[in-house]
């Protein structure tokens, strides 16, 4: 009896033994030569009868693919559905703009009001015609303020003028001033994407000036800048600003292009010259190629148009404030993937041979869009975005961002004190500055809608939030 089971056992013991035994030689490569002994249909009878399970595995992993791959497919196919719509939406409401421009109608206001965190109140003053279509959202329209003689001034993304003495009184409405902008980039840019649009509006000294994605050839893009002389009647716009070179949308070095990453902002300087920001239209190299005008801020003389790079190494620039008090200039900075950044740049520094530089893209806190996976690997071996600026040469930020805030507009509304605007995080960031110039007191309010543009006028804070196309009032005193 004893006998008996201690064979039982044995066999027991050499059947487990070969099982695993066999199943790491058909499973390994290292056994390649015992494998090689048997030829496929004796394999298959193994995994078939012995290693039923690799089998079933194999075809519950093909099953969890294909379910995957169709569910990937249906996915692909409803996103192309949502935008073959947006399109159609994108397309009605651009020729719809186009034509109120032309028509130039009045442009009618629907107030709405909202209580913010600060204990501050948002009056929201909706654009409830003229303003259609978005630069980053499809609809409704992008926009941007001023002021000229204390009335407020807007312009849609697409070259809709207009102004309003008093933005409170919803009895008036805007008045539309006639224009030519659409000599300059009209419906044919505007169609091949949304991204194709203005950029800025900043008035200074009578005279308004405009920045705008340029088609310098044929699929080929930079910032460019028309200004005029400011009437409320017609203004007749003429080029101050337009670059030789330029970037392929298609044919260009890294194969990668957005006009969302266009800079544009426009500040004044001094009497005679602007300050312009200029994007790198994620062509990132020409950031650090100092003879490019991507990926800068220039200083512009007004009179003749020409410029000087006065700062290097930025990714999409798009605040700019020149503080005159106290001698620097702030720059708001889109970052990659996180890395939104405030930037200093020291004015008594302007005239040395050296430029300021601020490291894009060898160094963000931001990270290449999808992180370090294996499809990003050329792109960080090219561009490493490392976790420091002064480790290699540049300048830190005063302030960034991770994750991003898609950082807009920043005005100045104290003597060491200011706000930006952000588009993602749709909020309001207030801060100050020490005597250090670092930045502290920073506090976040929620606006609730993307900020596009921000001014300061007789200590009230005016926004153009795109979400519903309004421009929000909110009192500072």
């Amino acid at each position: 009896m004893f006998k008996k089971l201690k064979t039982k056992i044995s066999v027991f013991i050499i059947i487990v033994i070969g099982y695993f035994l066999i199943s790491t030689v058909i499973g390994n490569d290292k056994f390649y030569y015992l494998k090689s002994l048997l030829n496929d249909e004796k394999k298959e009878l193994i995994k078939k009868y012995i290693f039923p399970y690799k089998i079933i595995s194999r075809k519950l992993l093909s099953q969890k693919e294909q379910t995957i791959s169709q569910q990937n497919q249906k996915i692909s196919q409803q996103n192309q559905k949502i935008s073959q719509q947006e399109q159609t939406i994108y397309k009605l409401g651009l020729n719809l703009e186009l034509q109120i421009n032309k028509k130039a109608s009045e442009i009618v206001t629907d107030k709405t009001i909202v209580k913010l965190s600060n204990g501050k109140t948002l009056k929201k003053y909706q654009l409830t015609s003229g303003f259609y279509t978005g630069i980053y959202i499809v609809y409704p329209g992008s926009g941007y303020v001023d002021f000229y003689e204390n009335n407020i001034i807007v312009l849609s993304s697409r070259g809709v003028l207009a102004y309003k003495k008093n933005i409170e009184d919803t009895k008036e409405n805007f008045n539309q001033i006639k224009n030519n902008i659409n000599e300059f980039i009209d419906i044919k840019q505007f169609e091949k994407e949304n991204w194709f649009s203005l950029k800025d509006l900043y008035i200074s000294n009578n005279k308004i000036f405009i920045s705008y994605t340029e088609e310098i050839k044929e699929d080929c893009w930079n910032t460019s800048v028309i200004y005029g002389n400011i009437n409320y009647e017609n203004i007749l716009f003429k080029k101050l600003f337009s670059p030789k070179e330029c970037v392929h949308s298609i044919n260009n070095i890294d194969k990668e292009f957005s006009a969302h990453a266009s800079g544009g902002k426009i500040i004044s300087f001094n009497n005679n010259s602007i300050l312009l920001s200029i994007g790198d239209y994620l062509n990132r190299y020409l950031a650090q190629d100092i003879k490019s005008i991507n990926g800068k801020i220039i200083k512009v003389n007004i009179d003749n148009g020409n410029y000087e790079v006065i700062s290097m190494g930025h990714r999409n620039p798009q605040g700019l404030y020149f503080d005159k008090e106290n001698n620097l200039i702030l720059a708001t900075e889109h970052g990659p993937q996180g890395g939104d950044e405030v930037n200093l740049i020291e004015v008594n520094k302007l005239n040395e041979k050296k430029v300021q530089n601020y490291g894009w893209p060898i160094s963000s806190y931001g990270e290449h869009y999808g992180g370090k996976h294996e499809g990003n690997k050329k792109r960080y071996e090219k561009y490493p975005l490392y976790k420091s600026h002064v480790e290699y040469g540049f300048i830190e930020p005063l302030k960034s961002f991770v994750p991003s805030i898609a950082i807009s507009k920043i005005v100045k509304i104290g003597p060491k004190k200011y706000v930006l605007g952000s588009m993602r995080d749709k909020s309001l960031y207030f801060f100050e500055l020490n005597e250090q110039k670092q930045i502290f007191n920073l506090e976040r309010v929620e606006v609730f809608e993307r900020v596009r543009d921000l001014r300061l006028n007789n200590n009230h804070l005016y926004l153009f939030l795109e979400d519903t196309a309004s421009i929000g009032l909110i009192n500072l005193n």
